[in-house]
């Protein structure tokens, strides 16, 4: 049986104030036809399918019109929600949606219900374990205590339990959204140690043949049964270097697992760039990110003037502008104690107002006012200490 593993779609994240939504919309033309190119058997979405609980309009236009195609196709697809997601919401019509063979598992209490699929060498069941945050399942899985990795072992137990019932030589799949020991994260996954501790040991998924895990953004292997799509498009610049994708599993007779992965379309490649603002704007070795969405890092010793205007003339889809000055460490750069030691009061006023205009020397209309002011100063304090006690 083949199978196509994508998870983390996102649908209506912008990538900082960037609309995604073409791009996400020629992720989905790309899914649809790969689905149909590679005569793929099934489709299985391993949660977060929107950015929101609430999603906005044009992100269920592109969610409803892919329900569509893939139905059209004939081609059956499980998802599950994510954290993302709002499993009440997204599960919505469940039921009736099911009919064309589009299967929303969104409820914790159907994990050990599986899809039932099957090929020439029999039978496929297809596991969705959605979401399971440990405060709100605790409960249902009869458990007084315990983070993630507790609740998703009982979810688990439970699917081990109706599998071990069905007849022999039935191969499993399960669909889970979760942080699975081993797993690399990026910047742009929600924190989901809310609960209890996040991550939950490989071995939770013992016992079936294939596991299509969501969650983390990277495409990753951690067993050959075990394995993350990522997300098919970058959410933060920590993903520069991954190259996004979907896996292509062909699941064997005997439950034996190879896959493939399939690449997706890149909108516009990330760039992330440090150095000096002038050396960024004449260095050629940057002539290939003059087109991508760029970060930059600039590290000049104090702040130049207007940097991101001037950066985007040469890279006009700068995003993001930080700063890490050279120069920070204790040696380079003692504290501000020692840099004014044994200075008057009027040669620190002179020393921050050249600080504050760099390169313009206090006039002397500027010096005559700081030396009037401090001797006022003076004058009073030394009037209130004459004062009677």
């Amino acid at each position: 049986m083949r199978l196509l593993h994508t998870s983390d779609w996102h649908l209506g994240r912008s990538f900082h104030r960037e609309s995604l939504h073409d791009a996400q919309r020629a992720f989905l033309d790309h899914l649809v036809a790969v689905v149909r190119d590679e005569r793929v058997d099934a489709v299985l979405v391993a949660g977060d399918v929107y950015d929101r609980a609430l999603p906005g309009l044009e992100a269920v236009a592109l969610f409803d019109d892919v329900l569509h195609r893939l139905a059209d196709l004939g081609v059956p697809t499980v998802f599950i929600s994510g954290n993302h997601d709002s499993a009440r919401r997204l599960g919505v019509g469940a039921g009736l949606i099911g009919r064309a063979g589009v299967h929303l598992r969104t409820d914790p209490g159907e994990c050990a219900e599986p899809v039932l699929l099957a090929d020439a060498h029999g039978p496929v069941a297809v596991y969705g374990l959605p979401y399971l945050e440990p405060t709100l399942v605790r409960e249902r899985f009869g458990l007084a205590r315990g983070g993630h990795a507790a609740v998703l072992g009982a979810a688990m137990d439970q699917v081990r339990a109706d599998l071990a019932a069905r007849p022999a030589g039935t191969r499993a799949v399960v669909l889970a959204h979760a942080f699975v020991t081993g797993g690399e994260p990026t910047d742009s996954e929600r924190d989901i140690a809310v609960g209890g501790v996040a991550a939950v040991p490989a071995a939770v998924f013992d016992g079936v043949h294939y596991a299509a895990l969501g969650h983390l953004h990277g495409c990753q292997t951690l067993a050959p049964h075990l394995r993350y799509s990522g997300s098919p498009l970058a959410y933060s610049f920590s993903e520069h270097e991954q190259r996004k994708s979907m896996w292509l599993v062909d699941l064997a007779a005997g439950g034996a697992v190879t896959a493939e992965r399939v690449f997706c379309p890149v909108p516009r490649p990330l760039a992330r760039l440090r150095g000096r603002l002038d050396e960024l704007l004449t260095d050629q070795r940057h002539t290939a990110d003059e087109q991508s969405w760029v970060q930059v890092t600039l590290t000049d010793p104090s702040r130049p003037s207007e940097p991101m205007e001037r950066l985007r003339r040469r890279f006009p889809h700068t995003l993001q502008l930080l700063f890490d000055p050279e120069e920070t460490t204790a040696a380079a750069s003692p504290s501000y104690a020692a840099r004014v030691s044994g200075r008057t009061d009027l040669e620190i006023a002179e020393g921050f107002l050249r600080h504050v205009r760099p390169g313009a020397e206090p006039d002397p209309d500027e010096l005559g006012w700081l030396r009037d002011g401090f001797e006022r100063v003076r004058e009073t304090t030394d009037r209130k200490a004459e004062l009677p006690r």
